[in-house]
């Protein structure tokens, strides 16, 4: 059955509107129980009842059995949509034989009514009117049987009169229910407003989301074609340099071929020619006369003289294809090839470190742009705070809990410094409240001038053994994976170590200057957003690098 015909069976033929308390008469047909009490009233005179779908007679009023099924059926339908077709306007109580829109609803006669008869109604103040409704009884009080008139606020309860001065209610505090309906209004308008609010901010963040999902997508199907196209184009020139190589490998084969049967041909003649002069010297040696022998030229003349010393001469020939120098055409071919092949690097940009003069001990001076940090021997009176280091130290104002970030450092003047990250958690006053003097930081420290370094965390400090030759320094975090990495910013980048961790809280950035000053640069080696085109350099194995940087060596 088609979904419109559903629909019609969900209409009572009296009102045309979707059932309403639906009930059965004995022929089977429904009907809204006050449609079919409304002309069941009007055959009370005449006592014949007649079915308004079927027309079938009775001369005992007909019981009306409640559709308990088809009762739930279109309490679900109301609930979900208004069905097409479905009249949504309440009809006159009063007209029976044709729907007539009601304009108002009497709260005392619990009954609707059209123009006509709104004109013949009582106008006394008992009979209350209001827009049109179909759920009237509501409207009473179910003990007194009174119109609701007041709202009690004790109880947060609509009563009727006789509730408020005699009922249960008596006493209490209550308003007109106009009054505490425009109150209540009140508050869900600013609900409202704020909800508007909170929708526009969550769009925003969805659209947000949306764009970054679509550049992320972007950019991946941009970088899946370029890997694509490099490895097609790799391959092919693997295959130029295999074909190659193999058709130099068969040339050489043939060659050799033919310069070592040229040379079996050529033994094999002087094999017959020594075994001539073999069999004839034996003959000298069986003779018995001795003037035939004597008379024959001396054994040193039988052989001849340009031959010897020549036994093991092969003519010069290269015989195979030699192993060295084999793997020497391959790594050289190789290397070439990767010299040639350009890709596209995409640099990161560093992270925007600002320091938080909130966190500023007294004892150091923050820069304007709160990027660089300097020891002073004036105090500042910062107002003392739970927040605020007690001694030559600072942190950043934003964190990091998610994602790969570096960001780097100049080290200026003279004096020890400490640069690192740790949790906002950090003790902020003792002596386990630096950089690397408890678990809760991590540091790379020094001293201006000086040629080594040492990392700390938790109080352990490591001596580095390489020898320091800049004053520029890059920390690299990549929060997942659990690593925070320094950097020497020398030519080429050098590793310097990496801790390994599982972070619980965001990372702030943390400096620590006891002399001299620190400065946060990020404009070391960065290219920003832009694409940079360089070759690969000869493959060897690399230390890690980091983020932002090009460099593939030691």
């Amino acid at each position: 059955m088609a979904s419109a015909d559903l629909r019609d069976e969900l209409l009572c033929s009296i009102c045309l509107s979707i059932y309403t308390d639906p009930v059965t008469l004995r022929c089977g047909h429904n009907f809204c129980r006050v449609c079919i009490e409304q002309v069941l009233a009007t055959q009370d005179e005449s006592r014949i009842y007649t079915c308004p779908a079927c027309r079938s007679k009775t001369r005992k009023r007909p019981a009306l059995r409640r559709n308990i099924d088809l009762c739930n059926v279109t309490k679900r339908i109301r609930s979900t949509q208004p069905l097409h077709g479905e009249v949504t306007w309440i009809r006159c109580t009063y007209c029976f034989h044709s729907p007539v829109p009601a304009v108002k609803s009497c709260l005392m006669c619990e009954a609707s009514l059209c123009d006509d008869h709104l004109r013949v109604h009582s106008k006394g103040p008992e009979h209350v009117l209001t827009d049109p409704s179909t759920s009237l009884e509501n409207r009473k009080c179910p003990v007194h049987k009174k119109i609701l008139e007041y709202y009690c606020k004790e109880d947060a309860a609509c009563i009727c009169v006789t509730c408020r001065l005699d009922g249960e209610h008596q006493g209490h505090q209550v308003e007109t229910l106009d009054e505490a309906s425009e109150k209540k209004k009140k508050k869900l308008r600013n609900v409202f407003q704020k909800l508007v609010a909170k929708r526009e901010e969550t769009e925003g963040r969805v659209q947000s989301l949306e764009e970054r999902c679509r550049k992320a997508q972007e950019k991946a199907s941009g970088e899946a074609e370029r890997v694509t196209a490099l490895f097609v184009d790799i391959r092919r020139r693997l295959d130029n340099v295999e074909k190659k190589l193999l058709n130099e490998i068969s040339r050489e084969r043939e060659n050799t071929s033919l310069s070592l049967s040229a040379l079996i041909q050529m033994f094999e003649i002087k094999k017959d020619e020594l075994s001539r002069k073999m069999k004839h010297i034996e003959e000298l040696c069986n003779m018995t006369d001795p003037l035939t022998v004597l008379q024959e030229p001396d054994t040193g003349d039988l052989c001849d003289p340009e031959e010897e010393g020549g036994d093991g001469d092969t003519g010069g020939c290269d015989i195979g294809y030699g192993k060295a120098k084999l793997i020497s055409h391959i790594s050289q071919t190789l290397s070439d090839l990767i010299k040639d092949v350009n890709v596209t690097f995409y640099v990161q940009d560093p992270a925007e470190i600002l320091m938080d003069l909130n966190t500023a001990a007294n004892n150091i001076l923050i820069s304007d742009d709160l990027k660089t940090v300097t020891r002073t021997e004036m105090s500042q009176n910062r107002p003392k705070t739970a927040e605020r280091f007690q001694d030559y130290q600072v942190m950043s104002s934003q964190g990091f809990t998610s994602g790969p970030h570096y960001w780097d450092v100049e080290i200026g003047d003279f004096g020890w410094w400490r640069v690192g990250m740790c949790y906002p958690s950090i003790d902020r006053r003792g002596d386990h409240s630096h950089i690397g003097d408890n678990n809760k930081s991590w540091g790379l420290c020094g001293k201006w001038c000086d040629n080594e370094c040492s990392v700390i965390n938790d109080s352990i400090a490591i001596q580095l053994p390489h020898q320091i030759s800049s004053d520029k320094f890059r920390i690299s975090l990549d929060y997942e994976a659990g690593k925070l990495t320094f950097y020497e910013l020398c030519d080429p980048i050098r590793h310097l170590h990496t801790f390994t961790t599982t972070f619980t809280e965001p990372l702030h950035a943390v400096l620590w200057v006891w002399g001299g000053s620190i400065k946060i640069s990020n404009n070391v080696s960065s290219a920003g957003s832009q694409s940079v085109r360089r070759p690969l350099p000869p493959l060897r194995l690399p230390t890690p690098s980091p983020p932002g940087s090009l460099i593939v060596s030691d």
